[in-house]
């Protein structure tokens, strides 16, 4: 599935690439966006959330779902950032959706996608993101360090997505200043907190650390929280929720 994914966003890029100067001149004249390492480092447990329509392991989530209306309770429920994802084929998702919701919430976006190139991040930055995701499994070394250079460039804070402790070790080398771990098996699609437990000491020098799926519930913060980590990025059990804005006071009373 990965790898199809993969695949689909080098198809989309192909169409991307020769927008790249366009892009640059749009992001260049954005006002810089709020500070999503800052958002993050607030005392307790901040919260992720995301605006997510499906996923490949789980189908629909929210096939109806209007992403102004959501980020709003996300934002009144207390969240710190908001990760919206705009990957169009898997995830249902759109750069409309990122543009709607910075427009409508004074929170950090966080543009969820799988970014493989530079001019996916001047993208990013010209439809007013202020993080990136850079999933390490899916990118050589080289390609990691200089799309991380390439966020710091653009203004934009790098969320460094790892699966392992080798990824981990990975993301260190680069000096990734906020680090998610997702407790999701790539090859299973079966989701274990005890991933983000196991790799926690590893990551415990850098700045933020986040817990990244299978995060449901007040007790599965409280496990993350306990672990060590500033922030959980939590999609699902929100976009399912009848009160999100109730389940992120939840999560965040976590101490």
């Amino acid at each position: 599935m990965l790898e199809r994914i993969v695949s689909d966003t080098r198809e989309r890029l192909a169409e991307l690439r020769p927008s790249a100067a366009e892009l640059q001149a749009r992001a260049s004249e954005m006002p810089p966006p709020p500070d999503f390492r800052a958002a993050l480092s607030a005392p307790g447990l901040s919260v992720i959330a995301e605006v997510k329509r499906r996923s490949p392991s789980r189908g629909s989530l929210a096939a109806d779902l209007d992403p102004v209306l959501q980020s709003k309770r996300y934002a009144e429920g207390g969240a710190s950032a908001i990760s919206v994802l705009t990957e169009p084929s898997h995830f249902g998702g759109s750069n409309a959706d990122l543009e709607a919701v910075r427009n409508s919430v004074s929170v950090p976006t966080l543009r969820k996608d799988f970014t493989l190139d530079p001019v996916q991040i001047w993208e990013a930055k010209a439809i007013g993101a202020g993080a990136v995701l850079l999933i390490v499994a899916i990118l050589d070394d080289d390609t990691l360090a200089a799309l991380h250079a390439e966020a710091s460039l653009a203004g934009l804070a790098a969320l460094v997505e790892v699966h392992s402790e080798e990824e981990a070790e990975r993301a260190l080398a680069i000096g990734a200043e906020i680090i998610g771990v997702n407790n999701r098996d790539l090859s299973t699609f079966e989701t274990d907190l005890a991933t983000a437990e196991r790799i926690a000491p590893l990551i415990a020098g850098v700045a933020v650390k986040v817990g990244e799926s299978g995060i449901h519930t007040a007790p599965d913060a409280r496990r993350m929280a306990a672990a060590g980590y500033d922030a959980v990025l939590v999609g699902e059990s929100l976009v399912r929720s009848q009160d999100p804005s109730a389940l992120i006071r939840q999560l965040r009373g976590v101490t």
